[in-house]
């Protein structure tokens, strides 16, 4: 389930270098994300397409990236009818169904069904957006700076930027808004127009045992049998505007909705993606990689796997909370999952090694030129130092920069006020009691407790050189069972102790000179805990300021060496990415084919959740009653291909080489993770849900068939 995180979310075709499946990313046939306007550049007629670029993306408008937008809450989805229907993941369209939910009628659990548009409810707090205009304007910003560099250079291309934005929004229709962006450090800047459409409603969900079948297990693994998809629908005023919910308005007419074939797809089919990928970094040094793979990422892992087992403790005991909660433990774990998969793939596909060769052939490849040097020279000597001092305490810093975050409200409520410092009249004091009270309105006793003990245990385990004193000096004279049983202690006082709005808003008064434990230690933790912060921030700026400037040069001189350019990082910005239908080998002696049916749903099948086959799947497959989307003797339910994608893809379609959608993106494979740092063309693999699945479950399954009566099929029987 690829989605808001990153990663975030997942093809290097053999460079003349050997180090190809980890060097940089520079446009390498199929790999890449690619910007709409570079699509004209690449070879897909030799590839397989048998459409023209223009019919995919026209600056002059008509392209089939007219039908690919972007939900608010990070997801891509597209138009598949005239009238603002649109497809998109069922985990994308997870939190509206949560929100819908109550404790009688769990959405997520039963699915939704609408049996006509009148009965479409609401997707709370959904959004989408869909792209009007993409524009390089690189030259543009960097005109006039030729010769400046440094804060000067950031100046002017900052003051470039904001005209060119100002005078683009001031000629741009109503209810559009501009945007220009700087991607890779400064190596482009892309101009974006977009319109919010702020109507949005459910139309048709399948049930947790179609839509989230085989659960967190399943999770970015293959084979795969998940029904990752449901449908929703655009409304606008009666005048085509964005209006927020109103039984007046109307279904949305977009631009463009993309056919759906239903033929199938096969064995090194040619099929391509759009869509909004949320991040990548391809492009970085060797010490970044190394910073995401020893430091960053095993940090992620736990303390999402921290908040996520929180609160499923939550849920245990209260229904409603349960259901509430779902979509934020899903998330966590999806999330948790990513992290551990890139932190364990970017260690055994020794990315860190093999991105230092490659720095060391750039090394050479500089000092063999007087003007190389002149421009480059340094720029390794000078990542490497500012890196160096930025993570030297690197595993202590992550943390104090965290805690506390947003699990803990009384502790983040102390820790604010042992930072101001101040002492209050008695008029303030009763202000600040009304202003703390209201932030902890709400609050889980539990999900603070068990947060706090997560933090407290990971700095005791930081390495020598690294210990954090705030903890230490409370916990360093004991280990093992007694030093997690203080901590325990500590956390309770806090999450259900001595700690409450009373008692933190007197840290605004005068104090007692008796020494209480319960209140003093806390405040002394604190006060540590501000010390290092501080610390670690200073050291985060220091980096931040000299960063940009030395990763600019670095992928500069990099793609001067390799003599082709780099394409963009993903940055949740309309993208395409092209590639086949094709298995892979995740270990010697094992090969995965790229289809699965749902035959393969039934081999799994227990009857206990999270691989509970729904009963009326079994009997369809029983009876071969397949209708327009059978393959042989069951229904094509995933596929796996070799496109280009990460988090931010979920929902984006699969469209074979005319054009048309043959699926939809859910996931990645395990094998595939780290993919934000680098692409391998063996192991990363793109997940989809075969349309036909799509479409037969919504029909013969959901009992939905007026919904695929305004979409326009092709193909198939």
């Amino acid at each position: 389930m690829m989605k808001k995180f990153t990663f975030s979310a997942t093809l290097l075709i053999v460079l003349s270098l050997s180090l190809s499946s980890v060097s940089f990313a520079f446009a390498a046939f199929d790999e890449g994300m690619f910007k709409p306007d570079k699509i004209s550049s690449l070879p897909l007629k030799k590839l397989g397409m048998k459409i023209k670029a223009e019919d995919i993306y026209n600056p002059a408008g008509g392209g089939l990236t007219e039908a690919v937008i972007r939900l608010s809450i990070g997801c891509t989805a597209e138009f598949v009818s005239p009238d603002g229907l649109i497809l998109t993941n069922h985990h994308c369209a997870f939190d509206g169904l949560v929100s819908a939910s109550t404790p009688g009628n769990d959405l997520v659990e039963n699915g939704f069904k609408a049996n006509n548009r009148g009965e479409e409810i609401p997707a709370k707090g959904y959004s989408i957006f869909v792209t009007e205009r993409t524009e390089d304007v690189t030259a543009k910003v960097r005109q006039g700076t030729d010769s400046l560099s440094g804060d000067a250079l950031a100046a002017a291309l900052r003051t470039n930027a904001e005209n060119l934005q100002e005078a683009e929004q001031a000629k741009a229709t109503a209810g559009s808004v501009i945007r220009i962006q700087m991607l890779n450090n400064g190596y482009f800047f892309y101009l974006y127009q977009t319109k919010q459409i702020k109507d949005v409603r459910i139309v048709y969900a399948p049930p947790r045992n179609i839509g989230v079948f085989g659960g967190d297990p399943d999770n970015f693994e293959w084979t795969r049998h998940t029904g990752d998809f449901t449908f929703i629908r655009a409304y606008t005023a009666p005048d085509g505007s964005s209006a927020e919910y109103s039984p007046n308005n109307v279904p949305m007419k977009p631009k463009r909705f993309l056919t759906i074939n239903i033929g199938g797809i096969k064995d090194n089919d040619f099929v391509f993606v759009l869509g909004y990928p949320g991040g990548t970094t391809r492009y970085r040094e060797s010490q970044s990689v190394e910073y995401a793979r020893d430091v960053n990422f095993p940090f992620l892992w736990t303390w999402l796997q921290a908040r996520a087992d929180a609160l499923r403790m939550v849920g245990e005991t209260d229904e409603k909370k349960r259901i509430d909660l779902q979509s934020d433990v899903a998330n966590f774990d999806n999330a948790r999952k990513v992290y551990y998969g890139g932190m364990w793939r970017l260690r055994r596909s020794q990315v860190v090694e093999k991105r230092k060769a490659e720095e060391e052939a750039f090394a050479r490849w500089v000092a063999a030129n007087p003007q190389r040097q002149q421009r480059y020279g340094t720029v390794l000597q000078e990542l490497a130092a500012v890196s160096a001092k930025s993570n030297a305490i690197a595993k202590r810093d992550v943390l104090v920069r965290r805690i506390p975050d947003a699990t803990m409200p009384v502790f983040r409520a102390i820790f604010q006020a042992v930072s101001e410092g101040k002492v209050l009249n008695e008029t303030e004091r009763r202000a600040k009691l009304d202003e703390i009270k209201k932030a902890l309105e709400g609050r889980e006793a539990i999900y603070e407790r068990e947060m706090l003990k997560y933090f407290l245990n990971a700095f005791a385990e930081l390495p020598e050189g690294q210990k954090f004193d705030g903890a230490e000096n409370l916990f360093g004279k004991v280990s093992g069972k007694a030093r997690s049983d203080a901590e325990a202690k500590f956390a309770d006082n806090i999450a259900d102790g001595y700690w409450t709005a009373d008692t933190i808003a007197a840290l605004y008064g005068p104090q007692t000179m008796d020494y209480r434990p319960e209140r003093d230690d806390v405040v002394a933790f604190a006060r540590a805990l501000i010390k290092a912060r501080e610390e670690a921030n200073a050291r985060a700026a220091e980096f931040g300021a000299s960063i940009d400037r030395l990763r600019l040069l670095y992928q500069q001189g990099m793609a001067e060496m390799k003599n082709t350019t780099p394409y963009p990082d993903a940055n949740s910005t309309l993208r395409f990415s092209y590639g086949y239908v094709k298995g892979f080998s995740p270990r010697e002696a094992e090969y995965r084919t790229p289809l699965t049916t749902m035959k393969g749903m039934l081999e799994k099948d227990t009857g206990v959740n999270p691989f509970d086959m729904p009963e009326g799947l079994k009997r369809l497959q029983a009876a071969k009653d397949f209708g327009r989307f059978g393959s042989g003797d069951s229904v094509v339910v995933n596929f796996l291909s070799t496109n280009d994608i990460i988090g931010g893809n979920s929902g984006s379609p699969v469209l074979n080489a005319n054009g048309e959608q043959v699926g939809l993106v859910f996931d990645g494979n395990y094998e595939g993770l780290g993919n934000d740092f680098y692409y391998d063309p063996n192991m990363n693999r793109t997940i989809s849900v075969d349309i036909r699945f799509v479409l037969f479950v919504t029909e013969k399954f959901g009992g939905a068939g007026w919904i695929l009566n305004e979409m326009k099929l092709v193909g198939g029987k």
